[in-house]
């Protein structure tokens, strides 16, 4: 038995159905990383920042990515 050929506009439903439910994946994930994330943040003794401080921090380190922030960071000479 062969399936009716969808209409362009059950097509379209259905793709937009789809999109949907992958938009809602992705947030998800994205949300489960994010929250991984926050909490490796409860074993760095961060305190010493204001909080400014800190979202300037991270938010350059991703800016110009990881690798680079990092080995820029390292070569910093260490505080005594």
């Amino acid at each position: 038995m062969e399936m009716p050929k969808m209409t362009e506009r059950d097509r379209l439903a259905d793709l937009e159905t789809r999109q949907r439910k992958l938009t809602e994946d992705l947030e998800t994930a994205r949300r489960a990383l994010r929250g991984k994330y926050a909490a490796m943040v409860n074993d760095v003794p961060i305190e010493t920042l204001t909080e400014r401080e800190f979202r300037e921090l991270l938010t350059q380190a991703i800016r110009v990515g990881g690798s680079a922030a990092l080995t820029t960071l390292k070569k910093l000479p260490p505080v005594t």
